[in-house]
């Protein structure tokens, strides 16, 4: 055929004329062309590729400092401030020395100025990629014959074993505790290049909102419950394995009578004096310019009343210890550690992608630019490849940061560079005044924070009343975290998901349609009122893809609501030996049957239809076993007298019925202008025509 758009004028109304594809071309010369352009190199290419890999070459030409500079300082120096209470905080989740999160927070920051694609992400430590790498590194701890009762930062804690095992090791704890860590964050890092390299920028959409929320209320629940000790002031087991926050709130209830009284009063008062502050300055947002420095305030009073008050030396409290300055030399992972976390890495990577893509793209969608989730995947990845060399721990982007890099007049990517150059102040300089900093100071950081994600609990009745499958994924990731582990909460939010959408796809919403008046349309006659059914015509409409997994639940669909089991009744009829000798394609072909057409007509009339018409708008697609369906209900309904047609089908469902033999010509199919529609009225018009002839021709014999 021609290319031509015009309509072809048919016995029943405009045909529009298909236009001539191209023939396919071979696997061999695709193969072969997409091979030539990777491999061939010329100067603009390469400038393209350098581009694609590190977008600062492109928006840098174009930066505009009078518009951009003023905004990207102060947001990159509120960030800055906002990285190192945080960063020395989470320092207990992942426990590990502060020092190192310093680090992470540092390196982060420039690698995804070079490669990231979003403006607004604030790529660094982030608490629930922080409780994972924790959960490993004591894992290994224990295995490595260190005391688990012992975090890196309590006095003494570095010489601390628990058996002889640990002894055989060239360094003490916090050494091998980062060792775990940075192997753990090279393989983070190289799952998500991969994925990147792949082209699987698309796999973390599989993550649901409902299953990411979920995750983090069951993560934050675990972080909280890890850090209560640290409130406290007790010394109790880090529980590792099943049941790990169930099993910690039993140690906390038998370990009670023995808290610190100093670190007590200490995590009220800091409790008190943050959460107020978020408070007020949530409800004074609109006139806040920039976002309260509560935090660093803390930190610093906490600091020097710690130290002038000698409250480590009086009251025994656990403070933070050394920070020593500037940067370690770089150390290669250890390939043994590497392959004991490589499958701990994978759900790092999922997570971590997950939340850093989602991020970038919602930044992206509200502030009218584009992001691109496989170049995301390679700067997420990269900045925990690069790190890993460098004593860094696994990273990604973090939503609170950087709604406050937002709010702060954040334009591009080089406020990360200014938040760098903050955190290397302290790295440099600043890092030691924080000896005497209490830890329960830091588990107070920690616990406000999880405040916006714990708080998600309360849009649990609403998500319930929008959709109760998505509740039910929220509930059961969430659960799963607390209960069993983080890690197998993440699996649990995956089948759960997937359970989710096969059963919305398995079991879709069928309905019989009738006409709207006078008009053309046809809707649900179960939902709106006053729609005038077509006389003899019996008009479906399945919501949902027809493939193996619910042909079945089509079928009885179709049957409850026309009232008429074809596949039965067609059964019962060739059992009886009926000599009705109706074809597949059926009196609906418009064929000359001669006179047992009226016979074959007997069971239409006492169903009280001869045709069934299927809107095909909402089917997304079929499969093998979906257009075997249709093949076989056709066949039963010709059997029985009753024709079978399909209307409003699209392109690809149309090229699967041609492709499965369901279009054919002749006596095994039907040719496609006598079986599809372009709309339902056109089928339900055709119909009534084809019958309204069929009888004539009955009532002439």
């Amino acid at each position: 055929m021609g290319e031509s758009p015009e309509l072809l004028q048919q016995g029943r109304g405009p045909v529009p004329v298909r236009r001539q594809r191209p023939a396919p071309q071979g696997l061999r010369e695709m193969l072969k062309a997409r091979l030539w352009r990777s491999c061939s190199c010329s100067v603009p290419c390469a400038w393209a590729l350098v581009q694609d890999l590190l977008p600062a070459t492109r928006w840098l030409c174009q930066y505009r400092p009078r518009e951009y500079l003023a905004g990207d300082v102060m947001s990159g120096l509120v960030i800055g401030i906002i990285l190192v209470p945080q960063g020395i905080a989470y320092s207990l989740l992942a426990g590990l020395q502060p020092i190192y999160s310093l680090y992470t927070s540092f390196f982060a920051n420039l690698i995804y100025f070079l490669m990231g694609t979003s403006q607004h992400v604030s790529v660094g430590i982030f608490s629930l990629l922080c409780l994972m790498v924790g959960q490993v590194v004591d894992r290994e701890l224990q295995l490595a014959g260190f005391d688990p009762s012992q975090d890196g930062l309590w006095p003494g804690a570095n010489g601390s074993i628990l058996n002889g095992s640990a002894a055989t090791l060239d360094c003490g704890r916090d050494c091998y505790a980062i060792r775990v860590a940075t192997a753990l964050t090279l393989m983070t890092g190289l799952y998500q290049v991969l994925m990147g390299v792949l082209r699987l920028g698309f796999v973390s959409t599989y993550l649901s909102q409902p299953l990411l929320d979920g995750f983090a209320m069951g993560a934050s629940v675990t972080i909280l419950t890890s850090q209560l000790k640290h409130l406290l002031g007790v010394r109790i087991p880090r529980h590792q394995g099943l049941g790990m926050v169930v099993r910690t709130w039993l140690s906390l209830l038998r370990s009670a009578g023995q808290a610190n009284v100093c670190d007590v009063v200490t995590s009220t008062v800091c409790l008190v004096v943050l959460l107020a502050a978020k408070e007020l300055s949530d409800r004074y947002r609109r006139h806040l310019r920039v976002p309260l420095p509560t935090e660093l305030l803390v930190i610093v009073v906490a600091t020097l009343v710690s130290h002038f008050g000698q409250l480590h030396k009086r009251f025994g409290s656990s403070v933070a210890g050394d920070i020593p300055t500037g940067f370690m030399a770089p150390q290669v992972p250890e390939p043994r550690l590497m392959q004991r976390v490589a499958l701990d890495a994978m759900a790092l990577a999922l997570v971590g992608a997950a939340f850093s893509i989602s991020l970038a793209e919602m930044f992206g969608r509200s502030h009218g630019y584009s992001v691109r989730a496989n170049q995301e995947l390679l700067a997420v990845g990269c900045c925990n490849v690069l790190p890993a060399f460098l004593h860094c721990f696994a990273t990604s982007a973090a939503l609170a940061k950087s709604l406050v890099k937002t709010a702060t007049g954040c334009r591009t990517q080089l406020s990360g560079v200014v938040s760098s150059a903050v955190v290397l102040l302290v790295l440099l300089a600043l890092a030691p005044l924080f000896h005497d900093l209490q830890r329960s100071v830091l588990a107070c950081i920690i616990v406000v924070s999880l405040r916006g994600a714990l708080r998600k609990v309360w849009d649990l009745p609403r998500l319930w009343r929008m959709s109760p499958a998505d509740a039910l994924v929220w509930a059961g990731t969430a659960a799963t975290c607390v209960l069993v582990s983080t890690e197998t909460g993440l699996l649990a939010g995956v089948i759960l998901s997937l359970l989710s959408l096969a059963g919305r796809t398995q079991r879709p919403h069928a309905a019989l349609l009738a006409r709207i008046g006078d008009s053309a349309f046809y809707e649900d006659a179960t939902e709106f009122e006053g729609l005038v059914p077509e006389p003899g015509v019996r008009v479906f409409r399945f919501a949902g893809p027809l493939y193996y997994a619910n042909k079945d639940f089509f079928l009885r669909s179709l049957y409850s609501l026309t009232g008429l089991d074809a596949g039965r009744a067609a059964a019962r009829r060739k059992e009886q030996g009926s000599e009705v000798g109706v074809g597949e394609g059926g009196p609906a072909q418009g064929k000359d049957l001669g006179p047992v057409s009226s016979r074959a007509a007997l069971v239409p009339m006492a169903a009280g239809f001869h045709t069934v018409v299927i809107d095909c708008a909402p089917l997304l697609f079929l499969d093998a076993a979906g257009v075997t369906t249709l093949k076989d209900l056709r066949r039963d309904y010709g059997a029985l007298g009753i024709s079978l047609l399909l209307a409003c089908c699209s392109p690809p469902v149309r090229d699967i019925l041609s492709r499965g033999g369901f279009l054919e010509e002749g006596p095994g199919g039907t040719a496609e202008e006598e079986q599809l529609f372009l709309s339902v009225h056109d089928a339900v018009q055709t119909a009534g025509a084809r019958h309204r002839e069929l009888e004539a021709t009955d009532a002439r014999l």
